[in-house]
């Protein structure tokens, strides 16, 4: 079955930043109906920051492609606040190199009105625990810099700078480097060279990646949103 037609919503008690009044929120997996919503949040970023180093806004239709495309393999979440769209994050692929197959690369995005309000680190929780039950073991994060909300959420996630690239990306009239965060989901088996030996030895490989619509994920994904909407 399609990971869209998984049982994963979760309604919680929401209470954004500002005194405002308790909201209901509700972590889900994306369908393509909410394609338009993404978009929009999404256009933003790409238009009015170098966060994204799209320079073009895809649309509607381009974002519905992305997320059954995502979604054959990987989580592609929502958080609904109110019955309206206010967020969302996803994983993918860290390369196409078979060699990387345990390491996964995750976004998420946030309406610029409900920044600072909970929603991202809701969505990440979610992200992390369904790519745990994926056997995923390094999750990657890029980072456009200067970016110090971004650094600071994924440093508060339990993510380690790992590296930079320099002038990675050009945008807005400027070269922007990127950081690299890695956050690591499950242990490596990675054992040190012994005396005189010019490599470490070798371990067994682990078992393999699971798909978000195996059943021993699927199974899992409402108690998972509803941990992370905690």
């Amino acid at each position: 079955p399609r990971p869209t037609s998984l049982p994963g919503r979760l309604r919680a008690p929401f209470a954004p930043a500002g005194g405002m009044a308790s909201r209901t929120v509700l972590l889900r997996m994306a369908t393509a109906a909410d394609a338009p919503a993404i978009a929009a949040i999404y256009s933003h970023y790409v238009n009015s920051t170098i966060i994204s180093f799209e320079l073009t806004a895809p649309t509607a239709d381009d974002m519905a492609a992305r997320i059954a495309a995502t979604q054959a393999f990987y989580p592609y979440l929502v958080a609904e606040v109110d019955g309206v769209v206010r967020g969302y994050a996803y994983a993918g692929r860290f390369s196409s190199r078979a060699a990387y197959d345990w390491s996964a690369e995750a976004s998420v995005y946030v309406h610029r009105d409900a920044s600072r309000q909970g929603l991202g680190r809701r969505l990440y929780a979610a992200i992390l625990a369904i790519l745990r039950r994926q056997r995923v073991r390094s999750l990657f994060a890029g980072v456009s810099l200067p970016n110090p909300a971004s650094e600071g959420f994924h440093e508060g996630m339990g993510f380690v700078r790992c590296g930079i690239f320099e002038a990675a990306g050009f945008k807005m009239g400027r070269w922007h480097d990127v950081a690299w965060y890695r956050l690591g989901l499950l242990p490596v088996e990675r054992p040190a060279a012994g005396p005189g030996e010019p490599e470490p030895p070798a371990v067994g490989e682990p078992p393999p990646i699971l798909s978000v619509s195996d059943p021993d994920v699927a199974l899992a994904i409402p108690a998972i949103l509803e941990e992370a909407a905690a």
